[in-house]
């Protein structure tokens, strides 16, 4: 199983310490996310039949004609490939390392591709991956250059899936709503915007044959009942959505702000910003010591990726580590 950021149990492990003495910025969710209502009773003992409902409310949100809801879209990227036969798959590079390990865990020859890379890639591939905007760089591709790759490689029978579940606060980015047509496919994440990531609920947008076909692989009852209804009201929230948006744009613009004041130049999206540290085992190490729990990327993507503080308090605690690492490494 991959690393991924959120392992705060192997964080106190390691360092010690109690849950809530912990700054957890080593995933890129919204740290205020959506206040859960309470669901109705018969949510926790009926069959989690699909509800139409939720299906409206994801389309109308996301501007997409048809959508398939999953348990959070990383049930998507290991079903995906299990739908075609072996083919040549390229995947954006660095990005979220689950997508090209499932592609290659099922027999596709997989190769990743840096992102300045991929439109010389396009002729020798049927299948491209991009995150758009990129986790971790915060890398984006235009969207009328998505739509251009995506109805290539449909010419050819191929697939463009672009993963955009950090792409609620540029929703103008966004190609969900093309996705009914024939070779794209968009996942969509209320884990990260939203802040509900222990619900698992995602969407996929795509022509309706493969959303049938995908339904078909992943089986019956995959979204909880209450996990349904707490999402049909995240998304029905237009002015949760819209005060959200304005103050993770803020905030990302004061953690970039807070990183360059400390040497670091980061790149990254709303929530969350990314460098090339050089010694990216130290930092997290200070941190630490701290109990700052931030997100090492050892390998293909050498850096670290920090997450948005919840509140002042954590803001300043930051702050102050940034300040004692400028000491240290002066």
């Amino acid at each position: 199983m991959l690393e991924h950021g959120g392992n705060l149990r192997a964080a106190m492990a390691l360092y010690g310490g109690a849950r809530d003495e912990w700054l957890d910025l080593s995933t890129g969710l919204n740290p205020r996310g959506y206040p859960a209502p309470q669901t109705a009773p018969d949510a926790w003992h009926r069959l989690p039949e699909p509800d139409p409902g939720l299906l409206d409310a994801a389309q109308a949100y996301y501007r997409a004609p048809h959508m398939l809801a999953v348990a959070g879209t990383q049930a998507a990227i290991q079903a995906l490939p299990q739908m075609r036969m072996p083919r040549r798959v390229v995947v954006a590079a660095p990005s979220y390392a689950e997508h090209a390990h499932h592609w290659q865990r099922h027999g596709h020859a997989v190769r990743e591709v840096a992102y300045q890379d991929l439109a010389g890639e396009l002729p020798s591939c049927d299948i491209m991956v991009v995150c758009n905007p990129n986790n971790p760089t915060g890398e984006t591709v235009g969207r009328e250059t998505l739509l251009a790759w995506a109805l290539d490689l449909a010419a050819r029978g191929g697939w463009l899936i672009v993963d955009e579940a950090f792409g609620d606060v540029t929703p103008e980015a966004s190609v969900a709503e093309w996705s009914n047509r024939p070779g794209l496919i968009v996942l969509r994440s209320i884990g990260k915007f939203f802040g509900l990531a222990g619900v698992r609920v995602g969407f996929v947008g795509a022509h309706e044959e493969v959303l049938t076909l995908l339904g078909s692989t992943l089986g019956p009852w995959t979204v909880s009942g209450p996990a349904q209804q707490i999402a049909q009201a995240a998304l029905r929230d237009s002015a949760w959505q819209h005060a959200t948006q304005e103050r993770l744009m803020a905030d990302g613009a004061r953690l970039r702000q807070l990183l360059a004041k400390h040497g670091i130049v980061s790149h990254g999206c709303a929530m969350f910003q990314w460098w090339p540290e050089a010694a990216p085992e130290a930092f997290r190490e200070h941190m630490a010591q701290r109990q700052i729990w931030v997100r090492l990327f050892p390998h293909a993507a050498r850096g670290i990726r920090l997450g948005l503080p919840p509140d002042e308090a954590a803001w300043q605690r930051l702050k102050t580590a940034l300040t004692e690492w400028k000491q240290r490494t002066a």
